[in-house]
């Protein structure tokens, strides 16, 4: 594959991953129940103080999509996706099987898929249709990119969830 094509696939991955991760901020923030119901949601998935967790997921989600989308600081923005993703897996989605389609709550098919995307973004950097290159942050693809996903995504997710994570008792949500 020539440097040119591997470059727009890459700008499509970063696009794609940084697109979505923009609107689910901007809908956290301002589509349906807004950040007041995020936030009662959050609490409900027993993140503590859920309105706290509401704005650090939501705002993650915007910066990470929009440093994704430009190609900038590429393997710490999509190291926030995995973090943001890692949290939603466990809190969310970890019971309810593989399908996304799965009622009444969603699997983690879709979880799974954006997590793993985003370490292929970090390990690949952005391409040279990204910021990063440009301005010497090359050194931050391969295994340093890996290791800035793993670390701060994956740990900082697991950290962040050790912190305040309070699932509800079962004998709790029964009632």
């Amino acid at each position: 594959m020539n440097a040119s094509a591997t470059d727009l696939a890459l700008l499509v991955l970063r696009l794609t991953l940084g697109i979505v991760f923009l609107a689910h901020g901007y809908n956290h923030i301002f589509g349906g129940g807004k950040i007041a119901g995020t936030g009662r949601w959050f609490d409900s998935l027993g993140m503590r103080p859920g309105l706290l967790h509401a704005w650090v997921a939501s705002l993650t989600e915007l910066g990470c999509g929009a440093l994704l989308v430009l190609g900038l600081l590429t393997p710490l923005a999509a190291a926030g996706v995995i973090g943001v993703m890692v949290v939603a897996w466990i809190t969310n989605h970890r019971n309810a099987g593989f399908f996304v389609f799965r009622r009444p709550t969603e699997g983690w098919e879709y979880v799974m898929t954006l997590t793993l995307i985003g370490f292929v973004a970090a390990i690949l950097g952005s391409g040279a249709w990204g910021v990063d290159p440009h301005i010497g942050l090359q050194r931050l693809f391969g295994w340093t990119g890996f290791w800035i996903a793993l670390g701060a995504g994956v740990g900082g997710g697991l950290a962040l969830l050790a912190v305040f994570w309070r699932p509800p008792r079962k004998d709790a949500a029964a009632a």
